[in-house]
């Protein structure tokens, strides 16, 4: 059997990722919607997802280091497993469990799927480096990254979908024998794919770059602005405020990922269609977190102030937070991979989707949290505060 060239090693290893992708997001909101349903405060949904985040920033800290150290190929057979491993141990999960054994049992069970999550988008988005040239990184990441989040949304879609007709436990089950046919697949991988030339030691997991530390400072705040709200405060308050139903708010949340990630991969052709021929840098960050910073804000002051229907000026806020938040984590991607020295990709890009875990953590937190205190509001007027700290943090690449 010849050997897989880069690009068909690249193309396995996307494949399974998408498989992997459409599962993360449909098991989001299956865990969301069955709890809420189950009568979970926002607060207590939230911590479901505690353990889900929290060792997601472990896994991209160690996962990078395994994968310069042994192969993308093991973390990615690693990640894959380990998220078949987490649907099974939901299967059980009953209506009629105590409280505290449901949320215990579910917060292991997201432990696991958290490391599975941030194994396999390591090992997809290191590979690219090793793939694409230089002129064509931006293109590469940008589809990358678009085509995942797109199919994100499809599994947020096919969460809500899969609730209705099978209920939680059926779903699950299906959910993990699709995606172990998905394994089998990545059977075909080369050993090597990732594996650096001089074995890294340890410590090496933590960034010594300046222009790295930066970017993934900015990540941290980014993401957790977009958390913030999308995770716990969004979905129940379509559901509980507006009296949508579980598949309106699970196609409307689909619908949304799908066109940020279509956005995220047609960023190269925009920003051509604008003029601009040079690859992206940090001025252009600069800008796209200002433009950022203020749509939350306005979608606060629209509820406030009544200006507008709230399912308007909800849905019409978000449609033009997607866009702008798009662009923005479509050049933090490329920017990353850019600064990066191919041998030792996968290390900086651990340690970058470090603080990309650790923003989500901090965002489902403040969404159950402020959700209760303050409702949607208040979580939109948080995202604007750490969109404008991500602004701020971008001021230092050009002088990093």
């Amino acid at each position: 059997m010849n050997p897989l060239s880069g690009l068909q090693q690249y193309g396995v290893i996307t494949a399974n990722y998408w498989a992997f992708t459409l599962t993360d997001g449909a098991l989001r909101m299956l865990v969301v919607f069955h709890f809420h349903q189950l009568g979970y405060s926002s607060l207590e949904i939230a911590f479901l997802f505690l353990f889900y985040e929290f060792f997601g920033i472990v896994t991209n800290l160690a996962g990078g280091w395994l994968g310069a150290r042994f192969g993308l190929r093991l973390t990615l057979w690693a990640g894959t497993l380990l998220q078949v491993a987490a649907l099974l141990l939901l299967i059980p999960v009953a209506d009629s469990w105590p409280k505290a054994l449901s949320v215990a049992y579910v917060m292991g069970a997201q432990a696991i799927s958290g490391i599975a999550k941030d194994l396999n988008k390591m090992s997809a988005k290191s590979a690219i480096k090793t793939v694409a040239g230089e002129a064509e990184l931006f293109r590469w990441v940008a589809i990358l990254t678009g085509s995942k989040n797109a199919l994100k949304g499809v599994g947020f879609f096919l969460g809500g979908v899969l609730l209705t007709a099978l209920g939680f436990n059926h779903a699950v089950a299906a959910m993990a024998a699709g995606l172990t046919l998905s394994f089998l697949g990545t059977l075909v991988l080369p050993a090597d794919i990732g594996r650096m030339k001089q074995k890294p030691a340890f410590t090496a997991l933590f960034s010594t770059s300046a222009g790295i530390n930066t970017l993934a400072l900015a990540r941290f705040f980014l993401f957790g602005a977009r958390d913030v709200w999308f995770v716990v405060a969004l979905p129940v308050f379509l559901e509980a405020t507006l009296g949508w139903r579980f598949w309106e708010v699970g196609a409307f949340m689909g619908l949304w990922v799908i066109g940020y990630g279509a956005v995220q991969g047609a960023a190269p052709a925009l920003r051509r269609s604008w003029g601009q021929r040079r690859p992206p840098n940090a001025a252009d960050l600069s800008f796209w977190s200002a433009v950022l910073t203020a749509i939350p804000a306005l979608i606060a002051v629209a509820l406030w102030r009544q200006v507008a229907n709230p399912a308007v000026a909800v849905v019409g806020g978000l449609v033009a937070f997607a866009v702008v938040f798009a662009m923005n984590s479509s050049i933090h991607s490329y920017l990353v991979l850019a600064t990066s020295d191919a041998d030792a990709v996968s290390l900086n890009v651990g340690f970058y989707y470090m603080a990309n875990a650790a923003g989500r953590l901090l965002g489902t937190l403040l969404s159950g949290a402020l959700f209760l205190v303050g409702g949607l509001p208040l979580c939109l007027w948080a995202s604007s505060a750490l969109v404008a700290l991500a602004w701020l943090t971008t001021q230092r690449l050009k002088t990093a």
